[in-house]
């Protein structure tokens, strides 16, 4: 028997799945926790939904959805211990809903009733890898069936991951709490058919590119419009602290926390972008990214020297003999055992005085590059360069742009990305967002007219910019479809926000799109032939063989 079962990832073992252990760094209690505690979301999502549609709404429930099911996507929560509280919390938060339920006198689902997503208590004296299967991924029989689920609960973890932040910075929208509950229950629905679920999965993309526009309004209020950004990549004297992850509530906090104290504050890996937000590079001390992408941070967290804080997902289990492992803080969703939690208050404030004062004892970063990168191309930005872009494209001097957002990882044949970014013909563009860039953003392509060849969105989320600039084109060219315009998809995926992206493009009717280094072992053979036939969703081959398709 396997001790746990996980495929929801691009490194998953064999493209397959992991049975003993992820190739995240995963181990089998947490996987089989994991899956228990998405069993228990979908209980608390079962009655919530209900009285949801009966106007009765709890906002402790809306942010435990999004939370929980957050701290389940790749590299976020490692620590056993905490999963074991989000189970507690949502069998507590189930059992309150019914109450409410009954007390209402609201009639409840007959489907379920009496089922064990109603009922479900968690013993941990049973069997952890029995309770696993009975429901986790493997419940499902049917390989379809179980392809087309799994697709639609990755698409909801990547849309409770942007919810989050969106609501993070008091952004919510009931619709979008709505179907992410009915999604959620219809996993578990044994009576709704492949043809169905299908429909569901491009629900499902409807809704992420609804909440990415949620969050992308929520940055922009709170922070202003991205701005087109040099950010230095070497270091200054100063002792500092490195933040990693999406939270831009958080970084702000931190930066506010730390003025005046002679503290550097240094993003890394999908931090970045933070650099290009008006109400954040006003900060002097907001002085450079370090590093690259997510999985370099075993090295690039010893020669930093400071603190590092986690705001979300990426982490990586440190080697046995890391040296950092006393100056690493986690916040929101994210977890590893031995690292330091720091939870917000009644308020929502995170407190960074222990930060602050360990990063005062600690040695200044070591420099480890040098220069810098430009970015800040979101929606707003190239908007604003609009008649130069467009120009350009009349005169031939850009003859395509190619869309290259998603997701940076350790898998060797990721260096393809590099090799096709540099091998691209010189009037092509490269229009990205995610950690992706990483692979090429340091590279000199040169610009176009005085326009960079590398135009970077931002985070992940901001792949939703690059779907209004080409529905902006659209417009502008007089185009009768998205797809006759000059833009290609080669887009690089590892974990769940980049399945609500792909979801999204593909709702938004983007076909032809090519995604790698593999296709998702969650994708049967007869539902990626259904995407294929639909819509064009390929995988990629060789650099040669994709440039000369994209550009013959």
């Amino acid at each position: 028997m396997n001790n746990m079962f996980c495929f929801q990832c691009q490194e998953t073992s064999r493209n397959q799945g992991c049975t003993v252990m992820g190739v995240c760094g995963k181990n089998d209690e947490v996987s089989n926790l994991q899956d228990v505690l998405i069993f228990v979301v979908k209980g608390v999502a079962l009655y919530s939904n209900k009285l949801r549609k009966n106007k009765k709404i709890y906002k402790n429930v809306n942010e435990y959805l999004y939370r929980a099911l957050f701290s389940t996507i790749t590299n976020a929560n490692f620590d056993g211990e905490e999963i074991k509280e989000y189970i507690h919390e949502g069998i507590k938060l189930r059992k309150f809903l019914a109450k409410e339920l009954e007390n209402s006198k609201i009639p409840f689902d007959s489907k379920f009733e009496g089922s064990k997503l109603a009922t479900f208590e968690f013993d941990e004296s049973s069997d952890l890898v029995d309770l696993a299967r009975e429901v986790g991924v493997l419940r499902t029989e049917n390989e379809d069936i179980r392809s087309l689920r799994e697709i639609i609960l990755y698409g909801l973890k990547g849309l409770s991951a942007y919810g989050f932040h969106a609501l993070n910075l008091k952004f919510e929208s009931n619709e979008i709490y709505d179907f992410f509950e009915r999604a959620l229950v219809a996993t578990e629905d044994n009576d709704l058919s492949a043809e169905e679920l299908t429909n569901l999965v491009f629900e499902t993309g409807k809704f992420g590119v609804d909440v990415m526009a949620l969050l992308d309004r929520a940055n922009n209020s709170a922070f202003g419009t991205p701005e087109m950004t040099k950010v230095n990549i070497g270091v200054g004297k100063n002792p500092g602290i490195l933040i990693s992850g999406h939270d831009l509530k958080d970084i702000k906090e931190l930066l506010e926390q730390t003025k005046g104290t002679g503290i550097d504050v240094y993003t890394h890996s999908e931090m970045l972008p933070a650099h290009y937000y008006p109400e954040l590079k006003k900060y002097k001390h907001l002085v450079g990214n370090y590093g690259n992408a997510w999985y370099h941070q075993t090295t690039e967290f010893e020669t930093f020297n400071g603190p590092v804080v986690f705001t979300t997902n990426c982490l990586v289990p440190p080697k046995k003999n890391a040296t950092y492992n006393d100056r690493i803080f986690t916040l929101n969703a994210t977890g590893l055992p031995g690292w330091k939690k720091l939870k917000a208050d009644k308020n929502g404030k995170i407190d960074f005085s222990e930060v602050i004062e360990l990063a005062k004892k600690c040695k200044a970063p070591t420099e480890i590059e040098n220069g810098t990168i430009t970015g800040g191309f979101a929606h707003g930005q190239v908007f604003a360069l609009a008649d130069k872009i467009v120009n350009a494209v009349k005169s031939g001097a850009i003859k395509k742009f190619i869309v290259m957002s998603g997701c940076d990882a350790r898998h060797t044949t990721r260096k393809y990305y590099s090799e096709f970014a540099k091998k691209l013909p010189k009037d092509v563009v490269i229009l990205t967002s995610g950690c992706a860039k990483f692979r090429y953003n340091k590279l000199n392509l040169g610009d176009i007219d005085g326009i960079p060849r590398v135009l970077d969105a931002g985070q992940c989320n901001d792949s939703y910019s690059w779907a209004v600039v080409a529905l902006k084109l659209k417009e502008i060219f007089n185009a009768n479809d998205i797809n006759d315009l000059p833009i290609e998809f080669n887009i690089a995926w590892y974990e769940q926000k980049a399945v609500i992206v792909l979801l999204a493009l593909l709702y938004l009717g983007v076909k032809n799109i090519h995604i790698g280094p593999t296709l998702p072992a969650f994708i049967s053979k007869n539902v990626a032939s259904l995407l294929n036939e639909q819509f064009g969703l390929t995988g990629i081959t060789t650099v040669e063989n994709d440039l000369q398709l994209f550009f013959s």
